[in-house]
């Protein structure tokens, strides 16, 4: 029960981060700025964490060469999925960005479980772990996609026809299987480190090393322009995300990477809809519709197949 609840609660917070972060991106005025300021943060929040707890950042240094190259490549997976749905979004338009990589997540989940690949543990593919995750998947879409059809006709966006959607479509499921593997990689890296904020730290710093370059690349001459209305909680997102990863590397060990993944997405949704009821962060009111609620309900029943049966 501990496990469910830890997932549904980092998960509902990943859609508030995602807010966050959209509003930071104004203020500095570029997504993969805002991106390094919040993987800085989470960078260095996880460092307090880790030095209180476990007393050092460090590990033996025979571990890089004892264990495979992956299991130190969590960050880098983060910050592709990442930087990939901001590509993704005027291709596909919001609501192919949402569901499409959460197709890879799933079957990727799915996969990991059953081969125990990245260390995790073996859960054999059975019937109830697929009709489970068909019905999440039901689910999400209905959960998402209801007010952006509405957005859809009235022509508040529409998404990029003139190139190849399915080139896009096969990106969005390769970038949510990187999700999925990043999720597994650092259950792993949990294990190895014997410590879940350690692994979590590594993940994060690895991350940030990645978008400094990534920076620096892109913008070799960046100048900060903080605009006169800042709300103090912008500053946040990074905090939110390493509990996110923090929660993840708790719960693969336990429950797998398959499990974690669908109660994560079961939160998200959750908080998506939550910030859309009551306009949280300063985001516009969108009352949850009754089609929402079922569909709500379909991805618990899904979880409910998957965990018990």
């Amino acid at each position: 029960m501990l496990t469910i609840l830890i997932g549904l609660i980092i998960g509902i917070g990943l859609p508030i981060q995602t807010s966050i972060n959209s509003r930071l991106k104004i203020s500095v005025g570029s997504p993969f700025v805002a991106s390094l300021i919040s993987f800085s943060l989470g960078t260095l929040f996880l460092a307090l964490i880790t030095i209180f707890i476990d007393k050092s950042l460090f590990f033996p240094l025979i571990l890089f060469e004892r264990e495979p190259v992956w299991l130190w490549l969590g960050g880098l997976l983060g910050v592709i999925y990442l930087t990939s749905n901001i590509l993704l979004f005027p291709k596909l338009g919001s609501v192919q960005t949402v569901i499409i990589p959460i197709l890879g997540q799933i079957i990727m989940g799915l996969i990991i479980d059953n081969f125990g690949l990245f260390g995790s543990l073996v859960k054999p593919l059975k019937w109830n772990r697929v009709v489970g995750a068909i019905l999440v998947i039901v689910g999400v879409i209905g959960a998402v996609s209801i007010n952006q059809i509405i957005a859809y006709r009235h022509k508040q966006f529409l998404p990029d026809k003139s190139d190849n959607l399915w080139f896009y479509r096969l990106i969005g499921i390769v970038v949510g299987m990187f999700s999925a593997t990043q999720t597994a990689i650092n259950g792993h890296l949990g294990i190895v480190l014997n410590s879940s904020v350690k692994a979590a730290f590594v993940s994060f710093f690895v991350g940030t090393i990645s978008l400094i370059i990534i920076v620096t690349i892109i913008h070799p001459h960046l100048n900060f322009q903080r605009s006169k209305e800042t709300p103090w909680w912008i500053w946040l997102g990074g905090f939110i995300g390493s509990l996110f990863v923090l929660g993840n590397v708790y719960l693969v060990p336990k429950i797998g990477t398959g499990l974690a993944v669908v109660i994560v997405l079961v939160g998200l949704i959750i908080g998506s809809l939550l910030i859309d009821q009551f306009g949280w962060l300063n985001s516009n009111k969108n009352p949850i519709t009754f089609a929402q609620i079922v569909s709500l309900l379909i991805m618990i029943f899904g979880v409910i197949i998957i965990r018990l049966l």
